[in-house]
């Protein structure tokens, strides 16, 4: 297992496929309390024409380090992997707090991603009163169990129960101050009224049951893209692993495209 050393911390990644292709390569991020094995369906469908790239983010997965507080970090993070792997050009694919992170990337850095992909991810978490109330209590409950919950009701109903166990295993694992002041991270991002300034192709991919990030601000987020492209598909949140060939086959749709000129 490679890893990175980026502002004192190991970040665990893979880099595989071809690198003669022409192509730029794609990057997968994924999301809170996951790890780079969400994307293993992706991974070994493009890995064999183009290169990939892939990463633990600080905190998660086979990754040390702690102590970050927020998206931006993140992304300086994931740039600071992008340099040493001297990659100054890429797909951007990103899950759920993942795309926020791109999504930071594009703005801050919009000659390093070509095209975008944001699968079940949005620019601003808004909800009703309630909810964010509900939301906040549910932080006071027992690690473990702020965890089981929010990770059950991130898949849509009936998806296989031992394999909902699973994640919610793997979830817990991540230690919990970084799942708990991501968390506060994700609700403090907020990048709804800079959108527009994002040229970059970008294709959305979300989940019709996601009731962790609601289709409906994707929505409204979509509204504000100059160059989007919207997928709504039979899935709840975990998208990569719900629905992996379908996810599969719209970003190989998406990147197949002519490149911006």
């Amino acid at each position: 297992m490679p890893q990175l050393e980026v502002d004192g911390a190991s970040l665990a990644y893979d880099d595989e496929g071809p690198r003669d292709g022409g192509a730029v390569p794609l990057v997968f991020v994924h999301g809170w309390t996951a790890n780079r094995r969400r994307w293993d369906h992706q991974i070994a469908h493009f890995s064999g024409r183009r290169r990939v790239i892939r990463l633990d983010l600080r905190g998660h997965g086979e990754s040390g380090g702690a102590g970050v507080r927020t998206v931006e970090e993140l992304a300086k993070d994931l740039l600071a992997v992008l340099d040493q792997l001297k990659i100054e050009r890429c797909v951007l694919v990103g899950h759920s707090m993942g795309g926020m992170i791109a999504q930071t990337v594009a703005l801050s850095h919009p000659d390093r991603v070509e095209r975008m992909v944001l699968v079940g991810s949005i620019a601003r978490m808004t909800f009703s009163r309630g909810r964010g109330l509900l939301m906040a209590a549910s932080t006071l409950v027992p690690f473990k169990l702020f965890v089981a919950t929010n990770i059950q009701r991130a898949f849509a109903p009936g998806h296989p129960k031992d394999e909902i166990r699973a994640y919610i295993r793997s979830s817990a694992d991540t230690p919990r101050e970084v799942v708990m002041t991501l968390y506060g991270a994700m609700r403090a991002f907020d990048v709804l009224d800079r959108v527009g300034e994002i040229r970059t192709p970008t294709l959305m991919v979300h989940g019709y049951y996601d009731v962790q990030l609601p289709v409906g601000q994707m929505l409204r987020m979509a509204k504000a893209y100059p160059d989007a492209t919207v997928r709504i598909l039979d899935a709840g949140h975990e998208l990569p692993v719900e629905k992996p060939a379908e996810l599969t086959a719209a970003i190989e749709a998406f990147v197949n495209q002519s490149s911006p000129s």
